[in-house]
């Protein structure tokens, strides 16, 4: 045990591994069954439309029997473990852009269809905003930001939308919100006017970072966690518990690791059977960045704090779950995507034999 670590802390961080390894557990045999499925089945309309229908109900539900956490109703409590349905809102929401974007490939640059994908998500964008969970909300409006950017829609239409929402924001800003509000933007926006008070965390989370220098402190010796000065250092700042005791060397090996996993994402959806498999992947690739640029932004200071998690390193069963369950999904649409490939050239050969036979 480490000097400056009480048996408390100790007993804590036993706890949170022994409960984070039966989660991985858990996340890797969803992982190995989604990645044998054969996903064709969800470019059906009614699948899709069925589990966008579940996700709202389960969303709605949430306010009746959910459970409050820190001033969040978003988690459902069964006792021995909790869920929170606001991760796998995350991957519902990316299937279900992809069938609506596949449907209107051909009139895609219609600019009702940025509003109309923009509906669709406004609905869960909200039931999760006013939980309030303002980390995920902020992940779901991206990954619409940025599946509406891949599918093919009018830039320029696109510009006008976003225009007019900023314009909106200005009226309400000179017009409409008193003082006091204003004052809380902006110290959502910028945290570190605040020290004493909501920028605490993120001041910690920077001193955290920088003491890492370059070879950081060692595993197990990050003060800034170990002493609690860093609270949440398990979720919502453990890049800066991970930079602290791993320095630069390590923070450049995490960033590697994770431009790999986006890079393959990004290779199994240029490989996909159809535009719905291409769409879906680059949706997963999405999450994936938008969490992670999120949550280094926050920790570093460059974007208000909004708690969101990084992917595979927070602490947390949910987004363990969804991430790998994202993942095992693409596997499976790779896999019977080859299969397919394969049909076609195998019927491609004998077609030509038979062309050859004949003559």
């Amino acid at each position: 045990m480490n000097s400056f670590q009480s048996p408390s802390v100790s007993a804590a961080a036993s706890s949170l591994f022994e409960h984070q390894i039966i989660w991985l557990f858990f996340s890797l045999i969803l992982f190995f069954i989604a990645s044998l499925i054969d996903w064709r089945f969800l470019r059906r309309s009614g699948v899709v439309a069925g589990l966008f229908a579940i996700l709202c109900l389960i969303l709605l539900s949430l306010f009746v029997v959910g459970s409050i956490f820190k001033g969040a109703q978003s988690w459902f409590n069964f006792g021995l473990f909790a869920l929170q349905p606001s991760e796998p809102a995350k991957l519902i929401l990316v299937l279900v852009l992809a069938k609506y974007f596949t449907r209107r490939h051909i009139e895609i640059a219609h600019i009702r269809h940025i509003l109309v994908s923009a509906l669709y998500t406004f609905i869960i964008f909200l039931l999760i905003f006013i939980q309030p969970d303002f980390g995920s909300a902020i992940i779901i409006f991206l990954i619409w930001f940025g599946m509406v950017i891949v599918s093919g829609i009018s830039k320029k239409h696109l510009f006008l939308v976003l225009a007019t929402g900023a314009v909106i924001f200005a009226v309400l800003w000179f017009y409409v919100f008193a003082p006091y509000q204003k004052q809380r933007i902006e110290t959502f926006l910028n945290p570190l006017t605040d020290i004493q008070g909501s920028g605490y965390n993120a001041y910690q989370s920077m001193i955290a970072v920088g003491s890492g220098q370059i070879f950081g402190k060692g595993i197990g010796y990050g003060t800034q966690s170990k002493l609690q000065f860093l609270p949440e250092y398990e979720t919502d700042f453990i890049f800066a518990s991970f930079a602290e005791e791993w320095g630069f060397v390590g923070v450049l090996i995490l960033f590697g690791g994770f431009s790999v996993l986006i890079w393959r994402i990004l290779k199994n959806s240029a490989h996909g059977s159809t535009n719905f498999e291409i769409l879906f992947s680059a949706g997963v690739a999405i999450i994936f960045m938008a969490q992670f640029m999120i949550h280094v932004g926050m920790n570093i200071g460059l974007l208000p704090v909004t708690g969101t998690t990084i992917p595979f390193m927070s602490y947390g069963g949910s987004h363990l779950l969804t991430e790998f369950a994202a993942l095992g999904i693409v596997a499976g649409m790779r896999r019977y995507g080859r299969a397919i490939h394969g049909e076609k050239q195998e019927r491609e050969i004998l077609g030509i034999t038979r062309e050859v036979g004949s003559l």
